[in-house]
């Protein structure tokens, strides 16, 4: 460049993005962060923690328009500081109340390119003065109208106790949120909160457009038609090709359709009035026209916008050139071809904007629904390319500015999604009660002490199911895999005999990590705050007698363990079944929310002890192997008549035996002791979004094999 010379443009300059929002008070979104990713951010957690209410709160605070919440879409933890701000407000100090009356807010953050000198819509919401800034910031307040307070705690008791305590004023200040609460926007500077800007909702939507792809599309009621949700999708497309500019392809394609229907309105008109005048003396017949003698004429009007909605199906050629409807098509096909559409309908309504400075939020909730393993991988790896390819099918040279927020409760999106791209939505839960009233979401790339390069390898679909589960147990290969869920089925019957709970009434993920893999779990486990029982083999170990490798025995004669799962658990390199023993003389080991179960005796503390699981329950079982209880034989002959009795089977079908073939067993003592206190450690009660009201799951559960 000579001197002089003005600098030349930028050619490329990278799109705005939400790079993180945050959200107060909404639901159980008490006090949550959640940072996005530039394509595709996938959420994850179990049922009612909060997922869809992130997508909600966005969608209502980023259009323009009227918006009304409910004392109910508070979060629960807040409604004690209505009563605070009233107390405040009853002893003189407005100011003070204010500050502390709830307000529902979120906070949006957005990148930009710094350099690219003109921003566009983005614009009015960058208020800083730092050529060096390249972030903006817009904070969305659901607060108390200014003045409003008195009229707000109005007839509100001198004193709040008894019967005319909080319940009483909530019940009071509730129906008056919705006429006295109203939406303000402002924008940041990033470099000095004190310095900000009134923003209008207008502006904010011109910057940040949202759309909604809900998970209740109508495909599979009968009452509604799909060529009825199609046709719609092809008129918003025709309705934004109608408005495009001049000379686009979509206003070429929008006129030449106006003109053939044209055309055919013409050729339509000459023959219907043709048809008039063939059935006019029949008409006469009945004194028509009558007084004044005024016939009349026929004209037919045919709108585009409505042809499409009201005409439009999709055919499917079937043989013989018979064309089959677009109902034979499977659910998941249909499904699929509905969320492409109004992917690309939302395309079309933000490439029709005119100015691309701005961000495209698009939700898409549920979209495993009706579509097989397969086809949900396959979505969520293509949704990214849709950006591109959408463009390309317009002719456009620059890509659709979007990014995706996807809710799902499918392992296989989460498990192709990756971890960057997974926030996890996880109850608070109470230590004493056990209730949730809030949710944290977790970025999982951030996760701590985590080895990401072995989990993302590792967690494969069946590890997925973390995600969703209210409690996991780990084991460590075929033979408890297949044992398991026959304990759970024996150790369930026998509480219910009781009439005490069962693990059946939880969705509990088993999960298969073997034993050299399970404390890779543990910091990952501890980040998720999933109740969780490690079932794993004490595998008892003694100095060979030709070298000083450990080399596998009874548990009498061991002098250390191999099992790597449980030295990482204990922090130790070095100990001994005996002190593995007194660790868990009294319950099963536990570190936070882990619990650890590993052989113990069937008896007494002395009594002969397992080495692996086959060990373990031929000791709980000896009858049905032809062996003594063991009363009347030493510890250390029960312990290797059991282990030699192990080696006549093969693991699988061991395992296969006594869970399919065979009935009535005795659980060994450690499994069954573990199965107990993870029983006993309840699941957060379940929040529902819609009525903020806890409920109880209706189908009773199940116990998730994977």
């Amino acid at each position: 460049m000579s001197v002089g010379q003005p600098a030349q443009p930028q050619q490329h300059t990278r799109p705005p993005a939400v790079t993180k929002v945050e959200v107060k008070n909404f639901r159980l979104l008490r006090n949550v962060s959640v940072t996005f990713d530039e394509d595709v951010t996938v959420c994850v957690g179990r049922n009612n923690t909060g997922k869809t209410s992130l997508a909600e709160i966005l969608s209502r605070f980023l259009r323009p328009g009227e918006i009304t919440l409910r004392l109910e879409d508070f979060s629960t933890d807040s409604y004690v500081e209505f009563a605070e701000a009233y107390r405040k407000f009853s002893a003189g100090d407005e100011a003070g109340a204010r500050e502390l009356l709830p307000e529902i807010s979120t906070k949006v953050f957005l990148s930009y390119d710094s350099g690219s000198g003109e921003y566009g819509n983005l614009g009015p919401l960058i208020v800083d003065l730092d050529p060096e800034c390249a972030q903006a910031i817009v904070t969305i307040r659901y607060a108390l109208k200014p003045g409003a307070m008195k009229d707000f705690y109005r007839d509100a008791p001198t004193t709040l106790s008894g019967e005319w305590g909080e319940p009483f004023l909530l019940s009071l200040i509730g129906p008056r949120i919705p006429h006295l609460y109203e939406r303000t926007a402002i924008a940041v500077d990033p470099t000095d909160a004190t310095n900000f800007r009134d923003i209008s909702m207008t502006d904010v939507a011109r910057a940040i457009k949202v759309d909604f792809v809900k998970a209740q599309r109508g495909l599979d009621d009968e009452k509604d038609r799909p060529k009825d949700q199609i046709g719609k999708i092809l008129e918003s497309l025709f309705m934004v090709a109608a408005k495009a500019d001049d000379g686009s392809i979509l206003k070429d394609f929008a006129d030449s359709t106006e003109n053939a229907l044209e055309e055919i309105v013409e050729k339509l008109n000459a023959h219907l009035q043709e048809m008039y005048s063939k059935m006019a003396p029949t008409v006469s017949d009945f004194g028509y026209p009558g007084l004044g003698n005024r016939n009349f004429s026929t004209r037919t009007t045919l709108d585009s916008k409505r042809l499409l909605s009201n005409f439009t199906s999709i055919k499917y050629p079937g043989s013989a050139g018979v064309e089959l409807p677009e109902s034979y098509s499977g659910l998941g096909s249909r499904n699929l071809l509905l969320i492409l559409l109004t992917l690309f309908s939302y395309y079309r309504e933000y490439s029709a904007r005119g100015s691309r400075s701005s961000v495209h939020l698009v939700f898409i909730e549920e979209p495993e629904a009706h579509l097989h393993p397969q086809m949900q991988e396959i979505f969520i790896h293509q949704l990214g390319v849709f950006k591109k390819k959408f463009p390309v099918a317009d002719g456009e040279e620059q890509s659709w500015n979007a990014q995706f927020l996807v809710t799902t409760h499918s392992a296989h999106i989460a498990n192709r999604a990756g971890f960057p791209a997974i926030r996890y939505f996880r109850l608070n839960e109470s230590d004493d009660s056990h209730e949730a009233n809030s949710s944290s979401v977790l970025n999982l790339a951030e996760a701590p002490g985590v080895d990401k390069d072995f989990l993302h390898k590792y967690l494969t679909l069946t590890r997925a199911d973390l995600f969703f589960a209210d409690k996991a147990i780990l084991i460590e290969g075929t033979t408890e895999r297949i044992f398991i869920p026959a304990a759970i089925a024996e150790f369930d019957e026998i509480r219910q005999k009781k009439g005490g709970p069962n693990l059946s009434s939880q969705y509990v993920s088993i999960m298969e990590v073997g034993g050299a893999h399970a404390h890779i779990f543990y910091p990952f486990l501890d980040f998720l705050g999933l109740q969780t029982l490690v079932i794993t083999d004490m595998d008892p170990a003694k100095a060979g007698s030709s070298s000083q490798r450990l080399e596998a025995c009874c548990f009498h004669e061991g002098t250390a363990t191999t099992n790597e799962a449980i030295k990482k658990w204990f922090g130790e390199a070095k100990l001994s079944p005996s002190d593995l023993l007194k660790n868990a003389e009294h319950g099963v080991p536990v570190i936070g929310m882990r619990g650890l179960a590993y052989q113990i005796p069937e008896t007494t503390i002395d009594g002969p002890c397992g080495r692996t699981f086959e060990d373990a329950f031929i000791l709980a079982n000896p009858a049905k192997f032809g062996l003594s209880n063991g009363e009347t034989k030493p510890t250390s002959q029960s312990e290797l008549d059991a282990r030699e009795e192990a080696k006549k089977y093969k693991k699988s079908d061991f395992a296969l035996t006594f869970a399919i073939e065979q009935q009535d067993w005795k659980i060994p003592r450690y499994i069954e002791r573990g199965l107990e206190w993870l029983l006993d450690q309840a699941p957060s009660a379940e929040y529902d979004e819609a009525t903020s009201t806890v409920t109880e799951d209706p189908s009773g559960g199940q116990v998730a094999v994977r």
